[in-house]
């Protein structure tokens, strides 16, 4: 699983800095449209995103068990929750006792771990009457080893060299499978057309997307948006060809490597600027990164926030909010989840500690209550303002109509002056603490990794 990641992710960084023609696997090279054709649910304008991880929510490790929380999740203020794959997972090749979600042995089933289809059904329809929408992890990728398909039909999997199907990098517990069959992209399509019309889903949270062609999800969005409006997220930071006509969001893999970067002192404020100018400038209008500090690769093999980010995790975690982009939680960050969850184990959260419970609400309100920080284009253009600490110092400004946020990141360990000059001028309030900030900055002192958040002073 490391290794997975660290290859996208080195594709995905040299992507976005290169600025230059790219292309998906299986998709000629091309120059990112001006604004996005991929039909944008209106729900989705202000929404934030929860990572659901079954296994690890509870105790009992079930749907039923899960529900139980929705309305504390409401109460956060979460729109999408997004659950990790909830399907059977299979036995050959297993990875220790509970294996990978990802190892999916039956597409339109449920891992009997969590429950029945009914339990997850009902889970839905709770969701969506207390207005949140629901996405479900798909691995279009590949299958476990023992999925029917493999004896069924050998010809929808890739072969090697010597004519076997094969694992892709060092995922062991999958195979391979293979576009070029079209039996298995009907397949397929008719897989991801199963969970809408039969639990009332709203989109698809997508696994390695690149590594599948392109067209198949461009035909896969326009089969679904016939049956409901669906969101629809790559696990994938190429910014050109699947945000064009199938994707809303992808993953923002760069700016959470800076982060991480920053706050280890290899990075700094500059390198963050340097990535919103380049990022706004080859995302396909009306298309945008998820924000993150955490999920459930980064958290059980790179490690917690407050192990990457120190005292600066909160710093990011608001950052995420209100730069361009969605912003994601992840199953326990609200309760200060503070280990590495086991990735193949049972290892269950404790959310005995609230401590961050305020602090995301307080930014999922914030979001809600500025259409300057809504998603892709219904929000504001991010526009950064010259400080006279470029180094340490991040700051710039977002305007929707007459909503325009102000934000000032000290992204360093020292005390920072703060110089900068700005077209607003008068008192307005900063949003955490409530306390009155004049503009135009004379000097104000940000401590060590403060962060001002300013909007009208109403």
């Amino acid at each position: 699983m490391q290794i997975k990641h660290l290859l996208i992710w080195l594709l995905a960084i040299t992507t976005l800095f290169s600025a230059c023609k790219t292309g998906t696997k299986n998709e000629p090279s091309t120059v990112p449209s001006t604004i996005s054709n991929t039909p944008v649910p209106q729900w989705s304008h202000d929404a934030v995103i929860y990572e659901v991880n079954v296994r690890q929510y509870s105790e009992a490790g079930t749907f039923k068990a899960f529900a139980e929380h929705l309305p504390r999740l409401q109460e956060l203020g979460v729109e999408i929750l997004w659950f990790m794959p909830i399907y059977p997972i299979g036995e050959l090749n297993r990875k220790e006792s509970l294996g990978s979600y990802y190892s999916i042995k039956d597409y339109t089933a449920v891992n009997p771990e969590f429950g029945t289809l009914d339990d997850f059904k009902a889970v839905v329809d709770q969701a969506h009457k207390l207005g949140m929408k629901v996405i479900l992890d798909w691995v279009a990728n590949h299958t476990a080893w023992d999925h029917p398909w493999v004896e069924q039909h050998p010809s929808w999997y890739a072969k090697n060299s010597l004519g076997n199907m094969f694992a892709p990098f060092d995922w062991t517990d999958v195979v391979q499978l293979n576009y070029d069959n079209q039996e298995l992209r009907g397949a397929m399509l008719e897989s991801l057309e199963y969970w809408v019309k039969e639990a009332n889903i709203d989109g698809y949270r997508c696994d390695v997307a690149g590594m599948v062609p392109v067209d198949f999800w461009e035909r896969a969005r326009l089969t679904l948006d016939k049956l409901k409006p669906v969101y629809m997220l790559a696990e994938d930071e190429n910014v050109t060809a699947l945000l064009n006509n199938a994707f809303n969001a992808n993953y923002g893999w760069s700016f959470h490597h800076i982060m991480n970067n920053i706050a280890s002192g290899e990075m700094n404020a500059n390198d963050a600027r340097d990535y919103f100018e380049k990022a706004d400038s080859i995302y396909p209008a009306g298309t945008y990164p998820m924000q993150f500090t955490s999920n459930h690769d980064e958290n059980s093999w790179n490690g917690t926030e407050f192990e990457r980010l120190g005292e600066a995790a909160k710093t990011f975690a608001a950052l995420t909010f209100v730069a361009e982009g969605m912003p994601l939680i992840y199953s326990g960050q609200e309760a200060g989840l503070n280990k590495r969850l086991k990735f193949f184990e049972k290892d269950t959260i404790m959310w005995e500690n609230p401590s961050m419970t305020s602090f995301y609400q307080q930014l999922t309100r914030l979001k809600k209550e500025n259409p300057a920080l809504y998603n892709g284009l219904a929000g504001g253009e991010l526009q950064l303002i010259n400080t006279n600490e470029p180094e340490q110092l991040l700051a710039f400004s977002r305007t929707k109509g007459q909503n325009t946020v102000l934000a000032v990141f000290n992204l360093s360990p020292q005390s920072v002056p703060l110089i900068s000059k700005t077209k607003l001028q008068g008192t307005f309030r900063e949003y955490f603490s409530q306390k009155e900030i004049k503009l135009p900055f004379d000097g104000q002192i940000l401590q060590p990794w403060e962060y001002w958040v300013i909007i009208p002073n109403n």
